[in-house]
């Protein structure tokens, strides 16, 4: 707890963590590499084309992934995987960002992740332990729970009354995230522990999207105290303030 300026006690600001960090040193480099394509190409490359590609190429990943090729899938998933941030960097450098790009963005992470979970399965099923397939199918259904969750607590949140810093730390919150997935991926091919990387992907998804569930569908619920707010017109109009506890830990 931090002292705030009229002698209460508030929560301190969340530190960026390691994964910020991280994010945001991606983003730089991507962020040059998009400046060198569009002045390349003169500006011909549409940011859609860039996410198109990396959906394609996520294609014979999981083809790697089913063939037991581990290290070539590995490399082609962390090339092909930071298309992800290209495209976006390339779409805001172009002025081209948009809502529909965010959906093809959004929608066509999880088509790669049923790509990938597919060639998991497929590997999974042509060794001595076939049964080790069904961690697959749990690691495609977690995660495109976390993000289906998401999805529908955005639309929820934007007919309620939650401040902007509230719908933030919503939804923060969670660990798997669909970059934290992808690294246990790639380091589970690496090191030849797929199917442990799965498990863990596929428990900690769960987690993190109950967890979301939770919070979202508590702060929703929290009881709004109506004031009235004094306008110059000299009318008494209702204006509602949300009213929410500590947060659990």
């Amino acid at each position: 707890m931090v002292a705030m300026p009229d002698g209460t006690a508030g929560k301190a600001e969340l530190q960026p963590t390691l994964i910020d960090e991280a994010r945001v040193f991606v983003r730089a480099r991507m962020r040059l590499l998009a400046g060198w394509l569009n002045r390349t190409s003169h500006g011909r490359i549409h940011p859609n084309t860039i996410t198109l590609i990396g959906l394609v190429m996520h294609i014979p990943i999981a083809l790697l992934i089913a063939s037991r090729h581990n290290w070539w899938a590995a490399l082609l998933l962390v090339i092909f995987g930071l298309f992800d941030t290209l495209d976006g960097e390339l779409a805001r450098l172009q002025h081209r960002d948009s809502e529909a790009g965010m959906l093809l963005d959004a929608s066509t992470d999880r088509i790669k992740e049923i790509f990938l979970y597919m060639g998991a399965a497929w590997a999974f099923a042509s060794t001595n332990n076939p049964y080790m397939g069904m961690w697959a199918v749990a690691a495609v259904g977690s995660s495109l729970l976390v993000s289906y969750i998401k999805a529908k607590g955005e639309t929820a949140v934007a007919k309620s009354h939650l401040s902007t810093a509230e719908v933030n730390k919503l939804f923060q919150d969670g660990f798997m995230r669909f970059e934290i997935r992808m690294v246990i991926l790639i380091f589970g091919l690496i090191t030849d522990f797929l199917a442990i990387a799965i498990g863990i992907i596929a428990i900690l998804s769960f987690i993190t999207a109950i967890r979301r569930l939770v919070r979202i569908s508590r702060a929703l619920d929290k009881p709004v105290i109506h004031e009235v707010d004094h306008h110059a017109d000299g009318g008494d109009r209702p204006r509602q303030r949300p009213r929410f506890p500590d947060q659990p830990a």
